[in-house]
């Protein structure tokens, strides 16, 4: 908005120049989070506590987490209101990439608030059931998926998609596979970050992690003297996603400003969902599909440590009549939990290994 509204005011001051260029509109996003963040929060948990609107903690899970029982949850509302707002302040409202990020954020929040608002306020232990939260996200990621083949955004195959570490190989999906290859990675991305969510401040800290990555690939990618320099598929107007993912990993720093152990508020599915289809979508927007893998490694461990425990069981389970486990808990942040590190111990460690995952997939750009 207000790009449209200063940067013509160039030609009657060059002050208001700046706001052509994406780095400092980014940078602004990202400020602007962080005080919508801590302007927001403190009246959204005011407002969550005064209808008891509290989380509720399984009685398997590690007996540490007992005592956050009652801690209000839901509290993605901030998330999302500290992005959506900067977003639309410091981001051109004539690109598509953006609004197509923000409708994405937008249905998977509502989505988690649906099944926050079944378990939170209704008190049915279930949610929204799996099954219909899943279609819902396979339904946006195939909407998406079949808009980017109808519309193209570059002169790309719309199916078209970059591989981490190779400068001239790429991959071309079929095209009717396509809206469920972008499915599986929209839904897959929100899934595991929701999964992830289990301790105080990890998934929140990880995703800004990983959007503030994503966010410097998409100013890379938007730029041709960069992008041709470093192999990479030039997206013109891609560029512009750097203010959308700047806004996000503020946001979701403004959040862990709460969130920080001990957490004064839960983000529920209502935030998780929401991060991890946002971060979904910008990276298939970018035709970087392949590098989530790389820079969600950890969101990608916590998902596949589900899968493993739960096969394992019900094929041990089928084959010697008792259920055996992998992991002494899944997701894997339990696991450590239950080995006995102190929850801080679990956080901090998992932040430094997505560090880890941020920085190999930034090495990508050179190693190609």
């Amino acid at each position: 908005m207000l790009y449209n509204l200063l940067f013509p005011l160039a030609d009657h001051h060059i002050l208001f120049n700046v706001f052509q260029y994406i780095s400092f509109r980014a940078a602004s996003a990202m400020v602007t989070a962080l005080l919508a963040a801590f302007i927001v929060g403190p009246r959204v948990i005011s407002w969550l506590t005064r209808r008891g609107w509290g989380q509720i903690v399984r009685a398997e899970g590690p007996a540490t987490h007992l005592k956050k029982a009652g801690t209000p949850t839901m509290g993605g509302l901030i998330i999302l209101i500290s992005c959506l707002i900067p977003t639309l302040l410091w981001a051109r409202l004539d690109n598509t990439y953006i609004w197509i990020a923000l409708i994405v954020t937008t249905w998977m929040g509502a989505i988690g608030y649906m099944d926050d608002y079944l378990k939170i306020v209704r008190r049915e232990s279930r949610g929204l059931i799996a099954r219909y939260k899943l279609i819902w996200q396979f339904v946006l990621g195939l909407v998406l998926g079949i808009f980017l083949l109808w519309t193209p955004l570059s002169q790309y195959e719309p199916s078209q998609t970059m591989l981490p570490f190779f400068k001239d190989l790429s991959i071309v999906i079929i095209p009717a596979l396509f809206p469920i290859f972008v499915a599986i990675v929209v839904a897959g991305s929100a899934n595991t970050v929701n999964l992830t969510d289990g301790l105080d401040g990890l998934a929140t800290g990880l995703s800004a992690i990983a959007a503030l990555t994503f966010g410097i690939f998409a100013y890379a990618i938007g730029r041709i003297d960069t992008s041709v320099y470093l192999g990479l598929f030039y997206l013109p107007e891609a560029g512009e996603l750097a203010v959308f993912c700047a806004a996000l990993s503020g946001a979701a720093i403004g959040f862990l400003w709460f969130n920080a152990p001990p957490a004064q508020v839960f983000m529920g599915d209502t935030g998780s969902l929401a991060l991890g289809g946002a971060i979904g979508a910008v990276a298939v927007l970018l035709k970087a599909e392949f590098l989530l893998l790389i820079v969600g490694g950890v969101f990608v461990l916590e998902g596949l440590s589900v899968i493993v425990q739960t096969s394992w069981f019900k094929f041990t389970r089928w084959r010697w009549g008792e259920g055996r486990r992998v992991f002494r808990m899944a997701p894997l942040h339990h696991h450590f939990e239950k080995l006995g590190w102190p929850e801080t111990r679990v956080v901090i460690r998992f932040y430094i290994i997505g560090i880890i995952f941020a920085l190999v997939g930034l090495a990508t750009l050179k190693v190609r």
